[in-house]
């Protein structure tokens, strides 16, 4: 609900600060006293198109600012939120248009894009006039518009998954199928590679253990003169294990005498001495009786430049070709089973859209039988609102299945025909201004019976109606503020005095300068507002006494 209007600087008005209240709000004034204007300037906090004429005379810049009261359950909330914005029960609407056309918005002080602002706008307010394009006047929004008037929201959320479900299945499909042809062209390929890898049988380290081994091999003869060498040392006539006895054998004739000291010495020389018969047998084991080492030198290395040709091939580190063969088994399988693999994932589509057409069908029943319920319904508020020679029609129409989307399988389009015997059209192509405004009226009161409504505005509404008809706008326009807060710019004292709020727009000139003043009205200045409406600048005693009918009427 809009709470308060903050305007500065726009054409006529250089300060107008208001406050608006729920129910029906009337907005009266002369001719070119800025109704205009001020429903302008409402359009640019709301994200309308800006224009650099709405700058003031004389000032470098207009602003306005919007107040709204959230619900609880409002889109707004979401939308906030997915921008990042923080939401909460109230939010500030502000539009700052510099003098050179350029615009800034901001939503509770943070800087957002014009686009979102129109998105939020859009959501809080509806504006209807003679000749809006918006609203239900387009098109795009009347399956939606059906949908709230047969509470159909939960089942198209369930329809919508269905939709994903089934698309996201066929795309599965599609790709397997895919996947299927690309590895046929490498089929050939595949089978080779595997009987290759599958024939060399490589390791994960092979490629390491046999370049250590080729090292081994190419400097062996260096390698055992220094294990013989070694050996000697640890080994010979005069090596260190015959030392390390000769010292047991020197030391434990003298054990008794001092143990205290004797002892870990003689443990110690144990440990040696086994150590040194394990460090031998260790080289007498690397020295070993290889046989023809250069014929054991050119088959590793034979196996070596294989392993890394394999590895050039293919692409991969040697290390990986196991893991690379067991990837082409995995993709000759996938080829092997892929007919089976397809039609699996086929039948899972086909399901899935089952699902989801037995669900869509459902919905578009509910969907005619709604669209007769809001015709008939539409069809008993046109007569008093002189209207009762058209008729209201919910256009449904079935799509072909490429055209099927996740909002059902239908779709619906809002007709009319004026006239007995003349064909059915579009809204804003076939009703003119002022039956236009009364068809939106009619059928806005229609889906506010459904639920709660965005706050709406109606600019000049009643144009060319007076009498009985004036007196059915303005009933009408009193229901549907019960569901939603209204806002009424209006030259007809039998609506205006259905308003529970009224303010007069007046526009003063001095000297060097135009303004326009909004005011709200209390009981007695209202009588007089209506009674000028009635009879004109001057109020005669017959119009006060008219207007006090009116008003206790009301």
């Amino acid at each position: 609900m809009l709470t308060n209007l903050s305007i500065r600087d726009v054409v006529v008005i250089k300060e107008l600060d208001v406050e608006f209240k729920s129910g029906l709000t009337a907005l009266t004034g002369e001719t070119g006293s800025g109704k205009s204007i001020l429903l302008d300037a409402l359009g640019l906090a709301l994200g309308m198109r800006a224009d650099a004429s709405l700058v003031r005379q004389g000032a470098d810049k207009a602003s306005v600012t919007a107040q709204f009261e959230l619900p609880k359950k409002s889109p707004i909330h979401t939308i906030l939120q997915d921008q990042g914005l923080e939401s909460g029960t109230e939010l500030i609407l502000r539009r700052i248009l510099n003098a050179d056309g350029k615009s800034r918005a901001f939503a509770n002080d943070q800087p957002i894009s014009v686009q979102l602002l129109k998105q939020i706008g859009a959501e809080l307010i509806e504006i209807h006039g003679q000749f809006d394009q918006h609203g239900l006047l387009d098109r795009a929004t009347h399956r939606a518009t059906l949908d709230d008037f047969a509470g159909l929201n939960k089942d198209l959320d369930k329809l919508k998954n269905l939709y994903g479900a089934w698309k996201q299945a066929e795309k599965s499909w599609a790709q397997a199928v895919a996947d299927q042809q690309t590895k046929q062209t490498q089929e050939q390929f595949l089978r080779h590679a595997i009987n290759e890898l599958r024939g060399f049988e490589a390791k994960n380290g092979e490629e390491e253990d046999l370049a250590a081994r080729r090292t081994l091999l190419q400097h062996r003869e260096k390698i055992i003169g220094a294990i013989g060498t070694a050996l000697d040392a640890i080994e010979g006539e005069k090596g260190a294990d015959r030392q390390v006895l000769t010292a047991q054998k020197s030391l434990g004739r003298i054990a008794d005498k001092a143990p205290d000291i004797m002892e870990p010495i003689l443990q110690s020389l144990e440990r040696a001495s086994v150590e040194l018969q394990d460090a031998g047998a260790a080289l007498r084991n690397a020295v070993g009786d290889d046989g023809d080492a250069q014929a054991q030198l050119e088959t590793l290395e034979d196996r070596l430049f294989g392993l890394r040709e394999l590895s050039r091939k293919y692409n991969v580190p040697c290390d990986q070709l196991p893991e690379l063969l067991a990837q082409m088994e995995n993709e000759i399988n996938f080829i092997d089973n892929a007919d089976q693999h397809i039609a699996a994932l086929f039948d899972a589509a086909q399901s899935a859209k089952k699902s989801y057409h037995k669900l869509a069908l459902e919905i578009s029943a509910a969907r005619k039988k709604s669209a007769q319920k809001l015709d008939k319904s539409v069809a008993a508020e046109l007569e008093p609102l002189k209207l009762g020679r058209a008729t209201f029609i919910t256009e449904q129409s079935i799509l072909p299945d490429d055209q099927w989307a996740d909002h059902g399988i239908d779709t619906i389009e809002f007709a009319v025909i004026t006239n007995p015997g003349m064909p059915a059209g579009p809204l804003h192509k076939i009703a003119s201004g002022g039956e236009l405004s009364r068809f939106m009226l009619a059928i806005k009161v229609v889906l506010s019976e459904s639920g709660a409504a965005a706050s709406m505005i109606f600019d000049e509404i009643d144009t060319g109606v007076s009498g009985g008809v004036a007196d059915a706008v303005g009933s009408r326009l009193e229901r549907l503020a019960q569901k939603a807060q209204i806002l009424l710019v209006t030259h007809s004292p039998q609506v205006a005095s259905k308003a529970q709020h009224h303010y007069r727009i007046s526009k003063s000139t001095s000297k060097n300068s135009t303004s326009t003043e909004l005011k709200i009205l209390s009981a007695a200045e209202r009588r007089e507002e209506l009674a000028k409406m009635l009879s004109g600048a001057s109020i005669t005693d017959e119009a006060r006494a008219a207007a006090g009918k009116l008003l206790g009427a009301a």
